[in-house]
């Protein structure tokens, strides 16, 4: 059964400002969530973080991007994306 895979309000928000290499990862992250569901240890510097959360990394450099998203409790197949951005601001 597939996952859904939604984008936080503040993600949607800040969407148009990304750059597009990192539109395009955060893409390619979410098609691979939806059908292989939150783990993704194929991803730079994937990590399991407290709290049902994950993240990894889209871009390495200067400056760094990331994603951390969290898988919703409760037995239902449904994955928030909760941030994508810089290394630096990572709510982890």
């Amino acid at each position: 059964m597939p996952w859904t895979v939604n984008l936080s309000k503040k993600v949607a928000k800040k969407w148009e400002k990304l750059p597009n290499g990192i539109k395009d990862a955060v893409a390619l992250l979410v098609a691979e969530m939806k059908t292989a569901g939150p783990v993704r240890g194929n991803w730079s510097n994937y990590s399991k973080l407290p709290g049902s959360r994950n993240h990894c990394h889209l871009k390495k450099g200067k400056p760094s991007y990331v994603a951390v998203w969290r898988e919703e409790p409760g037995g239902i197949e449904l994955i928030e994306v909760i941030y994508v951005g810089t290394h630096e601001k990572a709510p982890y």
